[in-house]
């Protein structure tokens, strides 16, 4: 019997109440969950109960400036813990899950970065992983005294020069460089020390990270981008990508476009997982599971759905009328934010659907998988059998009861069908993921 491809499972957290826009008004919400570190530890527990191989953290850093009425009914990331710090407190309520977090290039210099992700993996002990981004707003540019965010080129052009910088920190020391020799008086051994000496385009860094080479050699790489910058991006530095493709054809055409890049940057295949994003609601039934996602739909604000969709879209929708489609001359002919939502919202206006109907429907692009237990099980099954991913990031609509469900349901079934672990493989996020550690390049170089 052949053994069956090990599905990746990776819990996002979005904002604590869970990913659905209206899941702060449930019953169940807990309304201080934003500022509560017990929370989001026990939310990180249940993960771990489930073998989740990451707990990852999105993030942006910035609040919305503008339809502050529309804001206050949609309150995302209007309160909440920087992630590399929350992420420092989740390590010590957890033992084998890894821990991701968002930090942006654009915003940020790679020795801070460098540092805070070789802490954290050193805390964790080895399960950090750092999710590269870009940013996408112009609040959080207008928040590091700029008037809009820096063109899609220029910031990728300058995340690729950052994430080789912040490697080559984590290699300023080779493994096994402090050694605490008393008797010698020898705390480190020098020539195990290397200075980095970099003048680019965008950075210039002469110096070493101060704190030892990460338990994993470098914390896990994570990055997610459809355009073709980030893609080449993703090909060339990343560990796991967040693939993209609302339907099991697009997301199978990904795959294998990105794997198919890594060649020409001396990597295996083999070296890169994807993990395809899915909204995930458990009924007795598919048409239970429905429903139960239909009453939650409808506490949503329309004011909320409408700002949404004008900050992917890239433009303010809201003095147009609901009930009427999206004037073609109201689109941006190019997205300076996410492509993979512009191109998304493109083609839903393109079908003459309207405003009210489009704010609906929009999902930024990620499925959403209603059924069983077992209907979401085949799903995942038939995705990672037909190589549209190698596992899921999974969003859980209500917290922690969706969360609890799929635990409770969903990983003993993929257990029994011999598709995911009962035990975590190791320590580290690395070993879990099945991914080899990096090796210190000036070890390499000799």
């Amino acid at each position: 019997m052949a053994v069956k491809r090990q599905i990746v499972l990776g819990a996002v957290i979005n904002q604590p109440h869970g990913s659905h826009t209206a899941s702060w008004l449930m019953p169940e919400a807990q309304g201080n969950a934003s500022n509560d570190i017990g929370y989001y530890q026990r939310i990180a527990q249940l993960c771990e109960r489930g073998k989740f191989d990451l707990f990852f953290i999105t993030d942006t850093p910035a609040v919305r400036t503008d339809h502050l009425l529309a804001s206050s009914r949609s309150p995302d990331f209007m309160n909440v813990f920087d992630p590399i710090t929350l992420l420092a407190a989740i390590s010590g309520a957890t033992t084998r899950i890894g821990l991701a977090a968002t930090a942006s290039t654009s915003f940020s210099e790679p020795y801070t970065i460098a540092r805070q992700f070789a802490t954290l993996d050193h805390i964790s002990g080895g399960r950090a992983g750092w999710n590269v981004v870009t940013s996408a707003t112009d609040y959080a540019a207008r928040n590091y005294g700029l008037d809009r965010l820096p063109t899609h080129g220029d910031r990728y052009e300058r995340a690729r020069e950052f994430v080789e910088i912040v490697k080559a920190l984590w290699d300023t020391w080779e493994d096994g460089a402090f050694v605490y020799d008393k008797e010698n008086a020898l705390s480190f051994l020098p020539e195990k020390f290397h200075i980095l000496g970099h003048d680019g385009k965008h950075f210039k860094v002469f110096g070493g990270l101060n704190i030892a080479r990460p338990p994993q050699g470098h914390p896990v790489i994570f990055q997610a981008g459809a355009s073709e910058p980030g893609k080449e991006l993703g090909a060339e530095t990343a560990d796991v990508v967040f693939g993209a493709g609302s339907s099991i054809q697009s997301a199978q055409a990904f795959y294998r476009d990105l794997k198919s890049r890594m060649g020409k940057y001396g990597r295996n295949a083999n070296e890169l997982k994807i993990l395809s994003g899915v909204t995930v609601v458990i009924g007795d039934s598919k048409s239970d599971a429905e429903r139960i996602f239909a009453r939650w739909e409808e506490k949503v604000h329309p004011d909320v759905g409408v700002m949404k969709l004008g900050q992917d879209l890239g433009t303010d929708l809201s003095d147009l009328p609901l009930d009427q489609p999206i004037p073609r001359d109201r689109v941006p002919t190019t997205s300076n934010f996410q492509k993979t939502f512009f191109d998304h919202i493109a083609g839903l206006i393109e079908q003459g659907l309207s405003l009210r109907d489009i704010a609906v429907q929009y999902r930024r692009g990620k499925p959403t998988c209603c059924g069983s237990a077992a209907d979401v099980a085949d799903y995942m099954e038939q995705w990672v059998g037909e190589e549209a991913c190698d596992g899921f990031l999974i969003s859980f609509p209500v917290l922690p009861s969706t969360l609890s469900t799929f635990v409770d349901q969903v990983v003993p079934e993929l257990q029994r069908r011999g598709m995911f672990k009962t035990e975590y493989a190791g320590e580290t996020l690395r070993e879990n993921l099945g991914l080899q550690q990096p090796p210190n390049r000036y070890v390499a170089q000799r």
